[in-house]
């Protein structure tokens, strides 16, 4: 299977994800857990059908010593006990916020204030801005259809 489009080949889509990669270092440079930020990556990926963005983020949880077992329970957290309350509320802000067209107005006021519970504004704001950026990696990779299950762990530093 091929990209439709070589996204590293494009000067323009170069441009463009030297600019978003640059804004993820900002969210991964946080006190949000980065096991936290992992799960919130395969989450929305999963959500998203985003093969590339799967490959690469359960490849990087379990180089930096994630579980087997939280890895295979991300999609169904609500009836796992593999994970913390903390990263439960993180998981709810992820689905209601990459879902975000699916409810009338969004992310409910329950969902905030559950994160909101275990998560300081700083986190929060890493957090939410974390969300867009995966769902905005996940939308890109999906419409090229860029291939998934050839990542390494560390390749893009």
């Amino acid at each position: 299977m091929d990209a439709r489009l070589n996204l590293f080949g494009s000067p323009t889509a170069g441009k463009f994800l030297k600019h978003i990669v640059s804004a993820g270092r900002v969210v991964s440079d946080t006190a949000l857990p980065a096991a936290t930020q992992e799960m919130v990556k395969i989450r929305a990926s999963q959500i998203n059908g985003c093969g590339f963005c799967l490959d690469m983020h359960t490849k990087e949880a379990a180089a930096a010593g994630e579980t087997s077992a939280r890895l295979n329970m991300v999609a169904a957290w609500r009836e796992a006990t593999v994970f913390t309350e903390a990263e439960r509320a993180a998981l709810e802000l992820t689905e209601q916020g990459t879902r975000i067209a699916d409810a009338a107005g969004g992310v409910t006021d329950e969902a905030w204030a559950n994160a909101a519970k275990h998560y300081d504004e700083e986190q929060l704001a890493a957090l939410v801005s974390l969300i867009a950026l995966i769902n905005t990696f996940n939308r890109l990779n999906v419409m090229v259809r860029q291939p998934a299950g050839d990542y390494q762990p560390g390749q893009f530093g």
